[in-house]
């Protein structure tokens, strides 16, 4: 018995440390968050925020990104990765590269920015902070994704 439960937290850490999240959760590896959208044919919200500085990006996250609302939604609906540039907590070389690349791809010029991709990765539209809290939010994101699969049938 304490052999199966050594090795469920084992699996654990290899899985968060290969940028694999449940739905819900964000994933920091955006190839892993791709993948995982490719493969349940959900969108991705793909969020820039620069986490420990940025007055608006954490407004987004208190009124929205961590309200139950928006977590229930995304959890059935949605592939979140993040995009983070903080100023004073650390990160890997791997995902600094990473976020740099993406920000250079998607020409983002000011935090936070967020995007609505396609299962595939592309982009679908360009959106950011939005006053209202997650009903509000998560009514734009559903009228961003059924208006590009109505479009794309």
């Amino acid at each position: 018995m304490k052999m199966n439960k050594w090795l469920s937290v084992l699996a654990s850490i290899l899985l968060v440390a290969s940028g694999w999240a449940e739905d819900g959760n964000w994933f920091e590896d955006f190839q892993a968050a791709k993948v995982h959208a490719e493969k349940t044919g959900k969108y991705i919200l793909l969020n820039f925020s620069g986490s420990d500085w940025c007055i608006w990006c954490k407004r987004l996250s208190d009124e929205v990104f961590i309200q139950d609302g928006f977590i229930n939604y995304a959890k059935d609906n949605l592939v979140l990765a993040v995009a983070d540039f903080p100023r004073a907590d650390k990160q890997s070389k791997k995902i600094k590269a990473q976020n740099e690349a993406l920000l250079e791809k998607f020409k983002i010029r000011g935090f936070p920015t967020v995007l609505i991709l396609d299962p595939e990765g592309g982009l679908v539209y360009q959106t950011g902070y939005l006053r209202g809290g997650a009903d509000v939010y998560v009514s734009h994101v559903k009228e961003i994704i059924e208006k590009h699969q109505s479009q794309n049938k």
